[in-house]
């Protein structure tokens, strides 16, 4: 389990460094520059990268909200399915930054080429030469995985080890993609934006700030309240630390998005579409969906089943 939580911390450290990259960039000189199809392709590229953002923090979400902490095989399951699932925007979105970074130098033609080639070679090392090696290595590994029984407890050590480690996945692009915003603001083409647009932007930094706090406040109760000892206690502050965090950044991605495509499309309206979208599906899968999940698994508590067998507490 923490093997595959220090995969997905890889992946998404990358992924919202690149959103924060696609956010401002949008304020820089000479983006005012770019073509209209140009502009269409970083909307993309943005939409993707928060896609991809989405998919990794999901099964984080699930640990606290469905299984309460406890290292499960469906939760095993879900890390792998959805970090491979997040590899296929992400290698798009990759694709299409490169274009817009070429495009500049090497005209339509070569940016096209350039974006394709690495959207390619970024799906062949990541679906297609797994895809081939599997066929041929890695029968009895995977035979083992899913023949291992389900483990019957998980220790309050592990449970609290997992919870800092899934503060450790987020905190380190929310502090990145929180210094790109506070940059946004010092920019001319921030001042040229609307006082609405002004003030969503600054809410959203306010929301990431918080998600700042909220996701190194664990660690500062370990070490000032429980002198660094594991307790029951402290294990659900900190799940509940993580959960909002998750809150509070879903809001602030969708807000500042939101500005940003409004600024790139250059219309109010498609910057409110693009943050309810982004709203939807942030909320979606990391709130609405492991929500429907607890409250299917705690129906059979509710009929005399012992919470040890439905993985709740």
């Amino acid at each position: 389990m923490k093997v595959g939580l220090d995969e997905t911390r890889i992946l998404i450290l990358g992924s919202q460094i690149l959103l924060g990259f696609q956010l401002q960039g949008a304020f820089r000189p000479t983006f005012e520059h770019l073509p209209f199809y140009a502009r269409v392709v970083w909307v993309a590229a943005l939409g993707l990268i928060t896609l991809t953002i989405a998919l990794l923090i999901t099964p984080s979400v699930q640990h606290r909200m469905v299984e309460q902490g406890r290292d499960t095989k469906r939760l095993l399951g879900v890390i792998g399915r959805y970090a491979g699932l997040s590899l296929a925007p992400f290698a798009l979105a990759l694709g299409a930054d490169l274009f817009l970074a070429v495009e500049p130098v090497l005209g339509l033609g070569g940016a096209a080429a350039a974006g394709a080639v690495i959207c390619a070679l970024a799906l062949l090392f990541w679906y297609g030469l797994e895809a081939l090696r599997a066929r041929t290595t890695g029968d009895r590994e995977r035979t083992m995985t899913r023949q291992e029984p389900e483990h019957e407890h998980t220790s309050l050590e592990t449970k609290i080890e997992q919870m800092l480690t899934e503060a450790r996945v987020v905190l380190p692009g929310a502090q990145a993609l929180l210094g790109f915003q506070l940059v946004i603001t010092f920019s001319e083409a921030f001042e040229k934006l609307s006082f609405a647009s002004k003030l969503v932007h600054l809410g959203a930094l306010g929301l990431l700030a918080l998600t700042v706090i909220w996701l190194m406040a664990p660690a500062a109760f370990h070490r000032i309240v429980y002198a660094g000892e594991d307790a029951p206690d402290f294990h659900v502050l900190g799940s509940r630390f993580l959960l909002a965090a998750s809150v509070t950044l879903a809001f602030g991605i969708a807000a500042d998005l939101g500005v940003v495509v409004a600024k790139v499309i250059e219309s109010q309206t498609a910057g409110i579409i693009a943050a309810g979208i982004s709203l939807i599906v942030l909320v979606g899968l990391w709130h609405v969906y492991p929500a429907l999940l607890r409250r299917r698994r705690a129906l059979p508590a509710r009929h005399g089943m012992p919470d040890e067998i439905i993985g709740l507490r």
